[in-house]
């Protein structure tokens, strides 16, 4: 017994006296958000829709035939809309001013000498766009 009790004690000290070599560890993140290699982006994007569960409940029946006739129409009505606007204020007989409402919109213009100003608010918020067009006076 005290053979190998001397054996562990030499043994023990032999370890003991050789270095003992390590390197520091390193925690590198995957995500970008955190600071991770930016060309992980796509995959763990991917990955993520993958796992996405959730579903828009509007997304059907904005692809419905009905839905896409209204969009489709409401698209042209506006179209038309415009196109009068347009001839009211540049067409044969132009307005000097005019105010349209529809929508939850008001549309209002003023012609000037040098140019028209467009009013377009939003009834529902107030927010104003101002858009002035400059007119070129046609020499004989």
């Amino acid at each position: 017994m005290t053979r190998y009790l001397a054996f562990a004690v030499a043994l023990g000290c032999g370890l003991a006296a050789n270095p003992v070599l390590a390197q520091d560890l390193v925690h590198e993140p995957i995500s970008p958000t955190f600071g991770g290699n930016p060309f992980n982006s796509n995959h763990i994007l991917g990955i993520a829709n993958a796992q996405n569960k959730t579903t828009d409940p509007d997304a059907a029946d904005r692809n419905s035939q009905s839905s896409i006739f209204a969009r489709q129409l409401e698209s042209r009505l506006l179209s038309a809309l415009s196109s009068q606007i347009v001839d009211a204020i540049f067409g044969d007989n132009p307005q000097e001013q005019g105010t349209i409402t529809f929508g939850g919109q008001t549309i209002e213009f003023f012609r000037s000498l040098d140019e028209v100003t467009l009013i377009i608010r939003d009834d529902n918020t107030g927010e104003e766009t101002r858009i002035v067009i400059p007119l070129f006076i046609e020499v004989n």
